[in-house]
Parts: C-alpha cells; structure tokens; sequence
C-alpha cells in the first residue's frame, strides 16, 4: 500500500501561504476527485480503458498540484495502465487511491 505522502508546505506555497486560500483548494480537489472517482469506476464497469485513463489523469494532476504524492503515483500508474488498455490491475489500484482519499479528507 502506497502512503499518502502530503507535503502540506507545498500546497500551502500553491495557495501564496493563503490558509483560506488552500482550504478552498481541498475542498475543490476531494469534490473533483470524488468525480473522478466515479468516472473511473463507470469506465470499469464498461471496460472503457480510455475512460479510466482520462479521469485518472484528472486526479493525478490535481494531486501532484497539492503535493499529494501518494495519490499522485496511484492514479498516474492507473492513468499509464489505462493508455494501454491494461484493466488487469486497475480495480486494486483504485481501490488503493479511494483509501488514499478518504484519509486524505480526514486531514482537513
């Protein structure tokens, strides 16, 4: 299991040391990402790599924005998976980012 790996300083230096600024940023990424997430899944379900691989894109680039490495690496694996029509492991790897999200949100 990947760790959640948050540099908060960074995603705070994102956010011009603004703490409203970077709670607003959180709020937008854990909805953003709760899409995503969706997105992701519905491409399993319809065994839509491209799908998958689009809105594992999506998270891994607002992750890597907030210094979220742990998310990052997941949905950047899933994302190259994806781009290469290879599903076999993205159900696992979901599952890994969804926990990775959840306990990120419980940091807020």
């Amino acid at each position: 299991m990947t760790d959640l790996d948050w540099d908060r300083n960074f995603a705070l230096e994102q956010a011009g040391d603004d703490e409203e600024m970077l709670a607003e940023l959180l709020l937008l990424f854990h909805d953003s990402s709760a899409a995503d997430l969706v997105l992701i899944n519905e491409g399993l379900v319809a065994e839509n790599a491209a799908a998958v691989a689009d809105a594992a894109h999506s998270i891994k680039g607002a992750s890597a924005s907030l210094g979220v490495e742990g998310v990052r690496k997941i949905a950047s694996e899933l994302e190259k998976k994806g781009r290469a029509n290879d599903l076999s492991q993205a159900r696992e790897l979901v599952e890994q980012m969804a926990i990775l999200l959840r306990t990120f949100a419980g940091l807020q």
